[in-house]
């Protein structure tokens, strides 16, 4: 798919993928990355991660000798109960070599810079970076990349880089997006206890709401909406400074939506970051699926290796077109030409949709046939499409049946969430030359079928894209209304009831893990056991079975 020259070239632009675990970072880097950012759950913002310190020097090894880069993040804000193991964190992270570190705090980028001058510093999105003048302060610092805020404008960022040319710049170009300023909001401490600049965001934004009446004996009251009073309501916001000004809240049976950002996509604008030489364009997503890692990866690849072949012939359609066969809330460019559109949030609906669901992935390869490993129910007669690494060709297949090589039987459907493994032939590709498939076909290929999907979420596919090329121009206001509309109507006509993830609160909330990421396992009298057992474990260990064998019964009832 990419030539060893394109990637070896240091004047390209680099992709960088997200990795949350040893095995999403070998599938990003043969699926294309250029680089890899990983963290483990005490040192980073994302809780959920999984890595252990061992597996992060494989990792790096891993890239490293593949000509990848590995980016380690350190991008916690400490506290006074860090300060102890934070020098420890450095030492542990000069060990394993990583080709950079990304810190948010000062503080943090002080100790690394004082006990491992040698590691490059890259400045998270996390500190906002949003102008030249913080650009220039970093870089006085010693940082050797600025990770600039989602909230930079594709014209501030020309200006950034044309008044730093000294320093390597990162810009985001894909991945979901917050409601609010990014990494700075509280909703989700506020809803659920967890923190979400402390890298256990509940996306609280993404919840349901209903509306409710407080009669005047001040009781409340559910406003049921039904065919018979549906069109007696309109609900309107009024904001203090906007006195007069009412803003439609658009309410139906399944509840409101009102601070659902769509994903960022700068797919249909990656032409310009590329001529611009932004050093490197960043995908958000540590805990995002296997198949998220690989598809997104390979589009970006493919778009940017296209875009340096033959840049005044590029289009962004074809890789577009890819990037809607993984789950997305619909796409928007964000802040990108300088202000947010009502077509960045997605007030009709929290569900992320696509029009493929992951099927499995390659586990093993031998001579007769590839060992699958199903990730979704798959039924005789699905036709699959394998979407192999390095390759820009896929093939697919109509499975008929599914042999399970550990006692020869053979079944009619298979579903995920187990360690279940069905068998398929390369002589089964009988309309496919057999060496191609034999060569493409390696362990890590992800496997794709296509999603059923019923009126309302087609409607919902079709306004999600209606809506982003009003965004980019493409389509019309009016065009976006008559498939608003259409979305309504079915939704209206969906005789299934809805079902939303349960919020998890407090104590509940909480995964035990042991992480920077909840407050109340810092400070509650529950978990004060736990928390010196993390405090002497292991860097990157996590309060899992091992350790919660040790912890008192009380604790151990606080901890989901």
């Amino acid at each position: 798919m990419t030539g060893a020259n394109e990637q070896a070239d240091p004047g390209r632009t680099e992709l960088l993928i997200p990795a949350g675990s040893l095995a999403k970072l070998k599938l990003a880097i043969e699926y294309g990355a250029d680089a890899v950012y990983i963290g483990t759950p005490d040192l980073s913002l994302r809780s959920k991660v999984d890595f252990t310190i061992d597996e992060v020097i494989e990792g790096i090894g891993y890239a490293q000798e593949r000509g990848k880069r590995v980016y380690l993040t350190l991008n916690l804000f400490s506290h006074n109960r860090d300060l102890e193991k934070l020098p420890l964190l450095v030492e542990t992270i000069r060990k394993v070599k990583p080709d950079g570190v990304i810190v948010a705090d000062p503080g943090v980028f002080q100790l690394v810079s004082d006990k491992a001058p040698e590691l490059p510093i890259h400045v998270s999105t996390q500190a906002n970076v949003c102008s030249s003048l913080s650009v220039k302060f970093w870089e006085n610092q010693g940082a050797a990349l600025c990770v600039l805020a989602r909230e930079v404008s594709f014209s501030e960022l020309k200006e950034i880089r044309e008044e730093c040319p000294g320093i390597k710049l990162e810009a985001f170009v894909h991945g979901s997006m917050c409601m609010t300023y990014s990494g700075r909001c509280l909703l989700s401490n506020y809803m659920a206890e967890r923190g979400a600049n402390q890298g256990n965001c509940a996306h609280s934004c993404r919840w349901n709401y209903k509306i409710h009446a407080r009669l005047k004996d001040n009781t409340l009251r559910e406003i049921e909406l039904n065919e018979q009073n549906r069109d007696l309501f309109e609900f309107l916001l009024e904001e203090q400074c906007r006195p007069g000004e009412l803003m439609a809240l658009e309410e139906d049976g399944r509840g409101s939506y009102i601070m659902n950002s769509k994903d960022l996509c700068l797919m249909p604008r990656l032409n310009e970051f590329l001529e611009l030489g932004i050093n490197s364009l960043k995908v958000e997503g540590r805990n995002k699926s296997f198949y998220y890692v690989a598809i997104v990866t390979r589009a970006y690849r493919m778009a940017i290796d296209d875009w340096y072949r033959d840049p005044e012939n590029w289009s962004a359609e074809k890789y577009l077109e890819e990037l809607h066969t993984i789950p997305n809330r619909g796409y928007t460019i964000g802040f990108h030409d300088g202000r947010l559109s009502h077509h960045a949030h997605n007030f009709e609906s929290e569900k992320s949709l696509a029009r493929y669901e992951f099927a499995g992935i390659i586990a093993d390869v031998d001579e007769s046939g590839v060992l699958i490993n199903v990730r979704n129910k798959i039924v005789a007669g699905d036709v699959i499409e394998f979407v192999p690494p390095g390759s820009r060709r896929t093939f697919v297949l109509r499975i008929y049946q599914f042999d399970d090589p550990r006692d020869g039987s053979s079944r009619q459907e298979v579903s995920g969430g187990g360690n279940l493994h069905f068998k398929v032939f390369f002589e089964a590709f009988d309309r496919e030359e057999t060496e191609a498939v034999r060569k493409a076909l390696v362990p890590m290929t992800v496997l794709r079928k296509d999603r059923e999907l019923n009126e309302q979420f087609r409607c919902r596919v079709h306004l999600d894209s209606v809506s982003q090329k009003v965004e980019l121009g493409d389509r019309s206001q009016e065009e976006y209304v008559i498939a608003r509309d259409d979305l309504k109507e079915s939704q209206s006509g969906d005789p299934r009831p809805s079902r939303y993830k349960a919020a998890r609160l407090g104590k509940e909330g909480c995964c035990g893990k042991g992480c920077n990421g909840c407050l109340i396992f810092t400070h509650d009298p529950a978990y004060e056991k736990a928390r010196e057992l993390f405090r002497l474990g292991k860097i990157g260990q996590k309060l899992e079975t091992d350790m919660r064998e040790d912890l008192s019964a009380e604790s151990l009832k606080a901890i989901p």
